[in-house]
């Protein structure tokens, strides 16, 4: 199995190493027989080929690898599109046709939190919406028509909201069979109505799921009030994005959250840290890589879950559960948890404590 690696800008380089010194004890426990192939993007990508990313290398993510794994990206800090900076995440989500962003947000008794019971993943569409570099077939959907007035425009399709919702109820079918779909459709009467127009048609073939359909604003605030009572969500790609830190943050830090961008169809998937490229810290080896571990740990349960594989949903697992020994123990944490641990030094006790538990765990 072959997996593109790109670290991409600021700590990308630095949770990237701690990553793959995960993944590759993982490679070598369960017997993947994973391959690494380290890709150019961001702004090595801008100083060597003129552009933040190639169409080269997603042509090659998407027929010569299993899986991609994504550092961070300054995508604030780029050039124009014009002049080569393009969005590298968006890149990928649309060249890859990667529309489902899973994000998961779970609470950890043993780190301080202010969601407790929280254990629920968003399920955000990531190809359409109101991102102005993924809604329209040529140009951008955002515009300027004198200096004093900028205009956007939203895009939703049945197409995409069908799917993402339908892999929202599959992944309930695996959970609590618990669907809440996020909207504001009492002012965006056409388009969030027609997101839940879709929600209630796959809802439908889901007659064991249990169905909500809460307003975007109010849903903010019971995700504080009541963070366990909700399992699986899914929304749009603005209310997933934004739902979704907000989630995290609840639960404990950005820093622990978990991401891939997947499409079940054609297999292809993406692992990609929540957070961004902090580049206040790049370079010093403070940062905290767990979000980009746990991200390439549900990148090999997914490969697993599609192909019917067990050994790599049981890596992705033990990742998992290896991660939360080391930060059961205060010692073993990173900066922004509490602790003192380097990046580096963090990813070789996460590989560390992989590589000594029992297989049958």
């Amino acid at each position: 199995m072959r997996l593109m690696v790109l670290p991409c800008d600021g700590i990308g380089p630095e949770i990237m190493g701690a990553t793959l010194e995960v993944m590759r004890a993982a490679n070598a426990k369960f017997d993947l027989s994973l391959t690494f192939e380290t890709e150019m993007s961001g702004f090595d990508s801008l100083r060597h080929h003129g552009t933040t990313l190639r169409e080269e290398v997603l042509e090659r993510a998407r027929t010569e690898f299993d899986g991609v794994i994504l550092g961070t990206q300054s995508h604030m800090d780029y050039p124009p599109v014009a002049e080569g900076g393009r969005n590298v995440s968006a890149g990928f989500r649309i060249g890859l046709d990667l529309y489902a962003n899973v994000r998961p947000a779970r609470s950890r008794d043993f780190l301080t939190n202010k969601a407790p019971g929280m254990d629920l993943v968003i399920m955000r569409e990531a190809t359409e919406g109101f991102y102005p570099d993924r809604n329209m077939f040529r140009g951008v959907g955002e515009m300027m028509p004198d200096p004093d007035m900028a205009l956007s425009v939203r895009k939703i399709t049945r197409h995409g909201s069908l799917r993402i919702c339908r892999e929202a109820f599959k992944l309930a079918m695996q959970r609590k069979r618990k669907v809440a779909a996020i909207h504001k459709a009492n002012s965006f009467l056409m388009t969030d109505g027609l997101f839940l127009e879709c929600f209630r048609e796959v809802a439908a073939d889901f007659p064991e799921v249990e169905t909500e359909e809460l307003i975007v604003d109010a849903f903010a605030a019971l995700l504080v009030r009541k963070p366990q009572a909700y399992d699986v969500v899914v929304a749009t790609n603005f209310y997933g994005d934004i739902l979704s830190d907000l989630a995290s943050e609840l639960s404990g830090s950005l820093g622990l959250a978990g991401s891939i961008n997947a499409n079940a169809e054609t297999g292809l998937v993406c692992a990609q840290a929540q957070h961004g490229s902090a580049p206040d810290i790049a370079g010093r080896n403070v940062a905290n890589p767990t979000s980009l571990i746990l991200s390439a740990a549900m990148m090999l349960s997914w490969l697993g879950e599609q192909s019917g594989e067990a050994q790599l949903m049981a890596a992705g697992k033990a990742i998992s559960d290896a991660v939360d020994a080391v930060i059961d123990e205060p010692a073993q944490r990173t900066r922004d948890i509490g602790g003192s641990v380097d990046t580096d030094a963090f990813g070789r006790l996460v590989a560390a404590h992989l590589s000594e538990m029992s297989l049958a765990a």
